[in-house]
């Protein structure tokens, strides 16, 4: 279960940082193409594949002390490349970035774990 666990986690911090990408896309009228996609989403996706060999990420996945850790590979990391890639680093695509990649990196955590919590509750009262 942890295996499955583990790769349900990366695959949905995947899916939301392409959100994150599309989103982002879309509300600067920018293409629907899959290249300037992953050109976009590809820092903040290398930023999540790091975070992901951090111990408290790996071995549990879905928590949100792992959310916090991946939301700030993400966000560094993702900052960083693009910062380089682009010489520019405008104070309101940061603050919306880091917003946006927190309510998608961890919010689906928060989702899940309340998800859980609510199961086990139902379950015990039966």
């Amino acid at each position: 279960m942890r295996g499955r666990t583990a790769v349900l986690a990366g695959l949905t911090d995947a899916v939301a940082v392409l959100l994150f990408a599309a989103i982002g896309r879309l509300s600067h009228a920018e293409a629907g193409d899959l290249l300037g996609l992953l050109a976009t989403a590809w820092p903040f996706l290398a930023g999540v594949a790091g975070s992901w060999a951090l111990p408290t990420v790996h071995r549990a996945p879905a928590t949100l002390q792992a959310g916090v850790a991946v939301w700030l590979g993400a966000l560094l990391v993702g900052l960083a490349i693009r910062t380089l890639f682009t010489r520019s680093l405008p104070l309101t695509f940061l603050l919306v970035t880091a917003v946006t990649l927190a309510a998608l990196l961890i919010g689906w955590r928060g989702l899940a774990l309340l998800v859980a919590r609510r199961a086990r509750s139902s379950s015990g009262t039966r």
